[in-house]
């Protein structure tokens, strides 16, 4: 009997997209990746030269250009393709454009008879996340996005360095939308189980007004990246793999994901960034956090805020 193995399929080649697939190979995720996109020259010139890099790898790669029709046999397809967010431009202005183009993307997939995993990362992607929910008809569970997964990683960044402290060993997390209504849970901040506000009392010189500051540096980074280079891709493609590396090996990892959410933190019918146990099956449990008053007011904006911008989206596709 032929084995097993897991395939995944990159949908749009970009600064992304080409970002994942050069760290998914790098960290030997999956034995099979498919790259699809509308400038085939690319997404093929992509699959060469990576292939190239097979012979400096842990452990072989199967990778080529292919189509929609590979996504038959795919555990997970990755969806990165899409209009860009332009310097002055917030996520939410991509909207209508990436809507338009992700029916088109979906509908593809899932005419091949895909069954397996989306992962959205394409912006506003709390919205086009639920896009894909709808555009697929897949449980609720089996659909992705990368949500507050960078944001967290950003706020674990910024919070080990202005403490002193490794990354990895600091434990925060941002919810809400992937935007500009996203905020921090402090409540639940701690690094080496004490809180942050433990960390502050004991040592003078670490001051409100400075965690403040840093948050505000955490939600306008991409902002500050794309007015330095174009774009972003390098974190959000790690953040990705992450991702991946918990479905292909049934991890039950918790990570800050877009989740559907049914009545979790008192709302229903939303995509949003929220920590949620992550397995082979997708979306094992949404985790949910006990928020202080003002946590729970700022959530509670950040969701409104999405409906208020996927309504009128929905009601087009209605007609």
């Amino acid at each position: 009997m032929e084995q097993r193995v897991n395939r995944v399929v990159l949908v749009g080649t970009g600064f992304v997209g080409s970002s994942y697939a050069f760290a998914l190979l790098n960290q030997s995720v999956t034995e099979e990746l498919v790259l699809v996109d509308l400038n085939a020259s690319k997404a093929e010139g992509d699959a060469m030269d990576l292939n190239h890099g097979l012979a400096f790898t842990s452990s072989p790669t199967k990778i080529w250009y292919g189509g929609y029709e590979d996504c038959k046999e795919a555990d997970v397809v990755v969806l990165t393709a899409g209009a860009n967010q332009k310097p002055g431009e917030t996520r939410l202005d991509l909207v209508e454009k990436n809507t338009k183009i992700f029916k088109s993307i979906v509908e593809n997939v899932m005419k091949s008879g895909f069954d397996g995993i989306f992962i959205i990362a394409t912006n506003p992607v709390d919205i086009l996340t639920y896009m894909t929910w709808k555009f697929s008809g897949l449980p609720k569970e089996r659909v992705i996005g990368s949500g507050t997964i960078l944001d967290t990683a950003r706020f674990r960044y910024m919070l080990g360095d202005y403490f002193g402290v490794d990354t990895r060993n600091v434990h925060a997390y941002i919810i809400g939308e992937h935007g500009d209504t996203e905020l921090p849970v402090w409540s639940h901040a701690d690094i080496g189980g004490r809180t942050i506000f433990e960390w502050m009392d004991d040592q003078p010189e670490y001051q409100k007004k400075d965690i403040e500051e840093l948050f505000i540096n955490v939600r306008d980074a991409a902002y500050h990246i794309i007015e330095r280079k174009g774009a972003t891709y390098y974190g959000i493609a790690m953040g990705l793999v992450r991702l991946t590396k918990a479905i292909l090996n049934n991890e039950n990892s918790i990570l800050t994901v877009s989740s559907y959410l049914s009545g979790e933190y008192g709302e229903e019918d939303i995509f949003v960034g929220v920590p949620a146990i992550v397995n082979r099956n997708g979306i094992k449990k949404v985790i949910e956090l006990e928020l202080i008053d003002d946590e729970k007011q700022q959530f509670s904006h950040s969701v409104a805020t999405l409906k208020s911008t996927i309504q009128p989206v929905l009601e087009k596709l209605d007609k």
